[in-house]
């Protein structure tokens, strides 16, 4: 990964320090297993919902169906996400798979976009040409599926909401249980009023809720894809921090702060530092705020006395 600038190692210019990173595996493999449940469940009862939504002719039932569907797929792919993640790091790829977890969440903020477009564009032929609803069956089964999306979004709603693999799965999950709710009201009115067009109104009002959850995790995900610096952490505060913390850090400069995932932020600076400190300990404390104030474990630190070694290389060449 290139940080737009080289590391001048010539002697006496720079001293590198490296602290490792926390693997993060406890984390993965509990999201693994919460994403495989919930897997489980949805496809468990999208066939029983699919059926239903045809036999009662709910637009409700059959968008929450269409929902479910892909759901199951964007849970497969988050399922495998996990599973790439853990791949060892190679020569070629030296930070690992560990941003396929970041690619699915993209994946399934853009699919979930297209769900709701779907569902505003039926829901529109439905206003113009209604047909009839099974408000009983549809009541039955939007009841079964909302019991199923509760299910599923606690076992996920319970893992790192920090991994934005987890909180895509999640948020597929959620819009299928608004779709179950408003399934539900729509059936509940169509049984006492018989007023049809609350179905496809109900529907519109679930597909606008998910392109707003979907567009806010396609954003978070692009950040990170982009390599955007944490958005928790402040890049100038941090350089005050350390060169007024550490005793013999005159300045920090060429910073650059990103993460693989995020909860896997990583940072890379220059320190410029007075020559009567020593490398070492300067180094270690360091290494130390970054750590304990910034939760920043996995740290490259060039320590330099006469400048930055990147300008006198410039103006060497």
């Amino acid at each position: 990964m290139e940080h737009g600038h080289r590391h001048d190692h010539r002697a006496g210019a720079a001293v590198s320090g490296v602290i490792g990173h926390r693997s993060g595996d406890g984390t993965t493999s509990d999201g693994e297993r919460r994403v495989f449940w919930a897997l489980l469940i949805t496809a468990s009862f999208m066939v029983a919902e699919v059926a239903g939504g045809i036999v009662s002719g709910s637009l409700a039932l059959l968008a929450d169906a269409g929902h479910m569907l892909t759901d199951a797929a964007a849970l497969g792919l988050s399922w495998y996400a996990f599973r790439v993640s853990r791949r060892p790091s190679t020569p070629q790829h030296s930070y690992g798979q560990h941003r396929f977890q970041v690619l699915a969440a993209l994946v399934n903020g853009a699919t979930l976009i297209g769900i709701a477009v779907w569902i505003g564009i039926e829901a529109a032929r439905r206003l113009f040409a209604p047909v009839e609803v099974l408000g009983g069956t549809m009541l039955v089964i939007a009841l079964l599926g909302l019991a199923t999306n509760i299910a599923a979004f606690v076992i996920l709603h319970g893992g790192d909401r920090e991994n934005l693999n987890v909180r895509g799965a999640a948020l597929h999950v959620l819009g299928d249980l608004l779709g179950s709710v408003a399934a539900i009201v729509a059936a509940i009115v169509i049984l006492l009023i018989g007023w049809t067009p609350i179905d496809p109104i109900l529907s519109v009002l679930v597909a606008l809720l998910i392109v707003r959850s979907a567009w806010s995790l396609i954003a978070k995900s692009w950040h990170v894809l982009m390599e955007g610096a944490p958005q928790d952490r402040d890049v100038a505060m941090l350089q005050l921090e350390l060169a007024r913390s550490v005793e013999g850090v005159l300045d920090v400069h060429h910073v650059h702060l990103w993460s693989l995932t995020p909860e896997k932020p990583l940072i890379t600076l220059h320190a410029n530092i007075s020559e009567d400190a020593d490398h070492d300990t300067v180094l270690h404390r360091l290494q130390d705020v970054l750590a304990e104030q910034y939760d920043l474990r996995h740290a490259t630190i060039q320590l330099e006395r006469a400048g930055c070694a990147d300008h006198r290389g410039r103006h060497n060449q």
